[in-house]
């Protein structure tokens, strides 16, 4: 009896162990394939699984967005020069059960083949295309590529998410020429620049210069246009009221005016008082028979 209990204990716990044992858990950045036997079995999401211990077998797959580096590498361009050229690629496996299978059976291994995919289709790129030309079409670059893998790689069950172009970089050599030359071309930018402000501040200073000097003018003409019309005026006036008696009192005026404050006036010899201050008055004396 004590050896049935035993035995049976031991099963009991034989199981229990093989049940833990065969547990395993898939996150969900992850999706799982089970083998049988070496044979694909079924596909395992996210969650609780348990698998036969000695006999099934599961493979984790990760289904985030991966970035492998394409390695810098030295590719001659269509005018001959070596450029230094290093490049990104960021991909990720689908999470379904067919391109999760691909990914595992349909190719060794996706990221070594993808880095080295990467670096050929660089150099049959930037090999049509001059160094100038591969600096300023980055981003043509970068769809021609990514479109390349894409097409390869459509039976790995990946999804090539984007590729950048890190850089391309001539010769020391060749640098420092387009840096002179691109110094060259700013301080001669910054030049036309200059002149064409001095240019502008000179005409506007001339114009403004003229502006004045018109404005001079025409004061000038209104001013003499303004006087010769006053004189205008005071000898259309005179002509018309300064007649008859009118002559008589600015006469008379200008004898008061002139003895006032004890003025003197000189009187020639064998002259007549009241002959003298007629003329001053302006009035002409009645000779004697």
């Amino acid at each position: 009896m004590e050896y049935q209990i035993s035995s049976g204990l031991v099963i009991g716990l034989f199981l229990f162990f093989l049940f833990l044992s065969g547990i395993r858990i898939v996150r969900p950045t992850h999706r799982g394939l089970i083998e049988r036997f070496g044979k694909y079995n079924r596909f395992a999401p996210p969650g609780f699984h348990w698998v036969m211990p000695g006999i099934d077998h599961i493979y984790q797959i990760n289904i985030t967005e991966v970035m492998v580096n394409a390695e810098p590498q030295e590719i001659i361009t269509n005018d001959n020069l070596n450029a230094r050229v290093d490049a990104q690629v960021y991909f990720k496996v689908k999470d379904d059960e067919t391109s999760v299978k691909a990914s595992q059976y349909n190719v060794y291994n996706y990221s070594y083949q993808i880095v080295n995919l990467a670096r050929t289709t660089l150099r049959n790129i930037i090999g049509t295309l001059t160094l100038k030309a591969a600096n300023s079409e980055r981003g043509r670059i970068n769809d021609a590529l990514q479109k390349t893998l894409r097409e390869e790689t459509s039976s790995w069950g990946l999804e090539i998410v984007r590729t950048e172009l890190k850089e391309i970089d001539p010769p020391k050599d060749v640098q420092e020429t387009m840096n002179k030359v691109v110094k060259a071309e700013n301080e001669k930018v910054a030049a036309v620049d200059f002149a064409t402000a001095t240019e502008t501040m000179a005409d506007g200073q001339r114009r403004a210069e003229i502006k004045k000097a018109e404005g001079l003018k025409q004061a000038k003409i209104l001013q003499a246009e303004g006087e010769a019309f006053a004189i205008k005026l005071v000898n259309e006036a005179a002509n018309q009221y300064f007649v008859g008696n009118a002559q008589v009192l600015r006469k008379l005026e200008a004898v008061e005016k002139s003895l006032l404050n004890n003025a003197k006036i000189v009187i020639p010899a064998n002259t007549e008082l009241v002959n003298v201050i007629g003329e001053l008055a302006g009035i002409v004396p009645i000779r004697k028979p």
